[in-house]
C-alpha cells in the first residue's frame, strides 16, 4: 500500500483541496486521522463529495476534536491525549493508494512531546508539500523544506495554489525538491474542477511516485 501524506507550510493553505485532487487522480483512498474543529463540517467530509464516482472510501476520524486549535489543545479540552501509536495501529488497511491529510503543519503539536512530522515518520509515509503562493510563502516553504530534510522525510514534491505571486521556480531550485502541479485560483470549486485538475497532475505524480 502506498502511503501519501499531505501537509504544508501552513494552516489554511489548501491541503484538504490538494488532497482531494491527488486522491481522485489515483484513484485512492482518503483518511485525516485528526480532526480539530467540525462546525462547519470536517474535510472528510468535503472531500467525500468529490471522490464518491471513482469507489474511493473515506475513511473516518481516528480524533475528532470539536475545537477548531492546535490539536494537542482541542485534545486537551476534551481530556483526551492524542498517541501517536494509536493513530497507527488504526490506519485503513487497503489494497490501493491512501492519501494521509495532515493537520497544519509540519511543526503542528499532537500533544506535548509529539508533532505532525513524527506522525509522518510513524506511519511511514511519503510526503507531498502543498504551498500556496502569498507574501511570506517563500519562507514557510523552506523552513518546511529543510524539516524535511533534517528528519529524513520522503518527499514526493511540491503542489502549488493560488496566484498571489508566482515563487515557485525559486521554491522548487532552493529546495530542490521537484514541482508535482501548480492548480490555478478558482471561484467555483466543483466536481469538474477537480476532475480537470486530477487529470492534470496524474502522470507528472505516478512519475514521482
Amino acid at each position: 500500500m502506498e502511503k501519501i501524506f499531505v501537509t504544508g507550510i501552513g494552516t489554511g493553505i489548501g491541503k484538504t483541496f490538494v488532497s482531494a485532487i491527488v486522491a481522485k487522480s489515483l484513484n485512492a483512498d482518503y483518511w485525516k486521522p485528526v480532526q480539530a474543529g467540525f462546525e462547519d463540517g470536517t474535510d472528510s467530509e468535503w472531500v467525500s463529495r468529490w471522490l464518491k464516482e471513482n469507489g474511493s472510501i473515506v475513511h473516518p476520524e481516528v480524533y475528532r476534536l470539536s475545537k477548531p486549535a492546535s490539536p494537542h489543545i482541542a485534545a486537551r479540552e476534551e481530556g483526551i491525549t492524542i498517541d501517536i501509536q494509536h493513530i497507527c495501529d488504526r490506519m485503513p488497511n487497503v489494497n490501493r493508494t491512501l492519501v494521509i491529510e495532515g493537520a497544519g503543519g509540519l511543526l503542528v503539536p499532537l500533544n506535548n512531546t509529539t508533532f505532525v512530522a513524527d506522525l509522518i515518520k510513524a506511519l511511514g509515509a511519503k510526503v507531498i508539500l502543498v504551498s500556496r503562493n502569498y507574501l511570506g510563502s517563500i519562507n514557510h516553504s523552506l523552513l518546511t523544506a529543510r524539516v524535511c530534510r533534517e528528519l529524513q522525510i520522503p518527499v514526493i514534491g511540491w503542489v502549488f495554489n493560488d496566484q498571489y505571486l508566482d515563487y515557485e521556480e525559486e521554491i522548487v531550485q532552493w529546495s530542490n525538491f521537484p514541482r508535482i502541479a501548480s492548480i490555478p485560483y478558482s471561484d467555483n470549486v466543483n466536481g469538474t474542477f477537480i476532475n480537470s485538475q486530477a487529470a492534470a497532475i496524474q502522470k507528472q505524480l505516478e512519475e514521482l511516485l
